[in-house]
């Protein structure tokens, strides 16, 4: 019975020597796919896990009329690795955040206050849609279009959390009018007609 416990416990101590509880991130190293190098854990300290960027608003007085205030890797270093990640949704009345996905993170999107519209559509094209009200929550599987509408004559707002530190994000409307892609090509793989494809062009910023 000696032996066991002695063997336990030295199992104890060399799992505890190996493992590493986490890795705040060195952002002033370089990003690679697999994300930052850890900051020396002799430099970290508890401020290091400490993100207080979610308690302002945003400035909603913006073309959609939203702002996401992220509380990723960038602006809050120890998430690195650890498989999670905020932010925080305001929307003015009449505020959208159109369509778009995260390619690397399911979304969890929870009401504080206000109302908000939001959905998503399934890979088979199936649309599920809800109005969502203070305390309520809603996911959004991983890589699927979806969006959040302001459903209410006052401001809302929501914090979402994501199963990554870095979940990305592509915006549909940004990804076919805000870049250079030429008209012709955009007419083609959408079946607008070239008016509103240059009109779209010129209200977000893009060319061709």
């Amino acid at each position: 019975m000696l032996h066991f416990f002695f063997l336990f416990s030295l199992l104890l101590t060399s799992t505890h020597v190996l493992a590493q509880d986490f890795c705040v991130a060195d952002l002033e190293g370089v990003f690679t796919p697999s994300g930052y190098a850890c900051k020396p854990e002799s430099k970290v300290t508890s401020d290091d896990f400490v993100f207080s960027g979610l308690g302002a608003a945003g400035n909603t007085s913006n073309i959609i009329q939203a702002a996401v205030s992220p509380a990723f890797t960038a602006q809050y270093p120890a998430v690195n690795g650890l498989g999670i990640s905020a932010a925080r949704l305001d929307l003015a009345p009449g505020g959208v955040v159109p369509m778009h996905t995260h390619p690397g993170a399911t979304e969890l999107l929870y009401v504080v206050h206000g109302r908000i519209t939001a959905g998503f559509v399934s890979s088979s094209n199936a649309v599920y849609v809800e109005t969502l009200t203070r305390g309520d929550i809603m996911v959004f599987p991983q890589g699927l279009l979806h969006f959040q509408i302001s459903a209410s004559k006052r401001p809302s707002l929501a914090i979402v959390s994501f199963n990554s530190p870095l979940p990305g994000l592509q915006i549909l409307d940004f990804a076919l009018f805000a870049n250079d892609l030429p008209s012709s090509l955009v007419e083609k793989t959408t079946f607008l007609d070239d008016a509103q494809v240059k009109k779209l062009k010129g209200v977000l910023g893009g060319t061709g």
